[in-house]
């Protein structure tokens, strides 16, 4: 495995952006970078054996700070939504900002995803670890992230997920990448072919919080159990599509069990022939259809993206689950370590 690190930028306060490039023996590579511990680039090839970078994002490191659709970027210290930006923790309130209509989004506008994370090339990996001090964003507890990034001969991105705290707090972290397996730039996913393994999802109120129970997706527009193109139910006449002007939900993956890995998903062009198969540890898969991009930073090669150029499939625990006992526990203790993983894996059909 080659990797390669070079200096992308330095940011107004003076730290320095890192990209490193990792590139297998078929030359099929993945880019990655310091911020938000992204993932910038993934060249993989089509059914010719046509490389190209199906991934979305930006040419100027600073455009990835900020950004509305945080790509490629882990959010944290909680993905996705808190409701109202508070939850309890033994009997004491903690506030966290408000930045997503009513509530709490990404951990907040300084979130994990707008830091520059410490990185280095750890034999043929990429680590890269964020230190998020006691009452950043309002969370409890100082909190060691780190996010360790592997690429295999077999076109494999592995991501695995470490934390350790010193006081009682709440954690849940994904990684924000949009594919566009036609390549990025490309146009529309809606002709992209999802398929779930998921037989139920959460469905929201307004404002995008989890009512609580998850509800069967048969007979509905939210059944990806039978492979569909993304595109065929998206404008139906469904609340959970209106509510997020189109697909972002989170799906709950049929027979996770904790630490171990589940086929999640498969997403697939026709056109191209690229596939991705998501593995992961995760409970849940949020799947957001690129509904708001139209307005982001310009995107890499000149390209302007526009609403569902790419697709989002965030694998994590529930939306909102510090204030829902009865979903898996996003709570993290002193003297435990939270260990979650993710397995993108790109083949050709």
């Amino acid at each position: 495995m080659d990797i390669k690190k070079e200096v992308w930028a330095q940011t107004p306060d003076g730290k320095t952006v890192y990209k490193y490039t990792l590139t297998n023996s078929k030359g099929a590579s993945v880019t990655l970078s310091n911020i938000g511990a992204a993932i910038v680039s993934i060249m993989v090839p089509d059914r010719d054996g046509k490389l190209a970078d199906v991934v979305l994002g930006y040419d100027e490191a600073m455009s990835y700070m900020g950004d509305g659709p945080c790509l490629g970027k882990c959010p944290g210290r909680f993905a996705n939504r808190i409701a109202k930006g508070r939850f309890s923790i033994d009997g004491v309130e903690y506030k966290l900002p408000v930045n997503n209509g009513p509530n709490h989004l990404h951990g907040g506008p300084g979130g994990f995803q707008n830091k520059i994370w410490e990185s280095r090339i750890e034999a043929d990996a990429v680590e890269f670890m964020y230190f998020s001090e006691d009452g950043e964003m309002g969370y409890p507890g100082n909190l060691k992230v780190i996010a360790h990034y592997e690429w295999s001969e077999d076109n494999e991105l592995k991501l695995s997920f470490t934390a350790e705290c010193d006081a009682p707090t709440h954690v849940n972290l994904t990684n924000h990448v949009y594919f566009n397996l036609d390549g990025e730039g490309s146009g529309s996913i809606l002709d992209h072919v999802l398929k779930l393994n998921c037989s139920e999802y959460l469905p929201t109120d307004a404002s995008q919080i989890p009512l609580g129970d998850s509800e069967p997706v048969a007979g509905t527009p939210m059944d990806f159990v039978n492979a569909k193109p993304i595109g065929r139910d998206i404008r139906a006449d469904f609340e959970a599509l209106k509510i997020g002007n189109g697909y972002d939900h989170c799906w709950v993956i049929d027979g996770a069990e904790e630490g171990q890995l589940q086929a999640a998903v498969k997403l697939w062009s026709e056109k191209s022939g690229r596939l991705v198969e998501i593995f992961t540890t995760q409970p849940g898969i949020q799947v957001y259809s690129g509904n708001w991009l139209t307005g982001c930073p310009q995107g890499k090669n000149g390209h302007s993206y526009r609403n569902n150029d790419g697709v989002a499939l965030e694998c994590q625990h529930y939306p909102d689950s510090p204030n829902k006992p009865e979903y898996p526990s996003t709570r993290l203790n002193p003297g435990e370590v939270y260990e979650e993983a993710i397995i993108f894996s790109f083949r050709t059909i």
